[in-house]
């Protein structure tokens, strides 16, 4: 990032982001695992600090879980295939 960046903008962002949720209760000490994501269209984020290795404070450090056989495979294509215009492939 250029500018520097709260943890608390970044979460409004990726709150707003489709297909990320965030699931982290840091209250509780709870934060995004893959059992959770298991079975999930949406990718879960959550525990987003300031990185403190980074002095210029301009990155986050952030848990991030998905289930990686539909977010990172079979979802992807069909999301992608979606947005595609009806007549890509078509034989003219």
């Amino acid at each position: 990032m250029t500018e520097p960046i709260s943890p608390k903008e970044a979460r409004g962002s990726l709150s707003a982001a489709p297909g990320l949720r965030p699931a982290d209760d840091r209250t509780n000490n709870h934060f995004p695992m893959p059992s959770e994501a298991s079975g999930e269209d949406d990718v879960l984020v959550g525990c987003i600090c300031t990185d403190i290795g980074d002095p210029s404070v301009r990155t986050l450090a952030i848990f991030v879980a998905g289930d990686q056989l539909r977010k990172g495979a079979a979802l992807n294509a069909v999301q992608i295939a979606m947005r595609l215009p009806d007549d890509v492939g078509r034989k003219p």
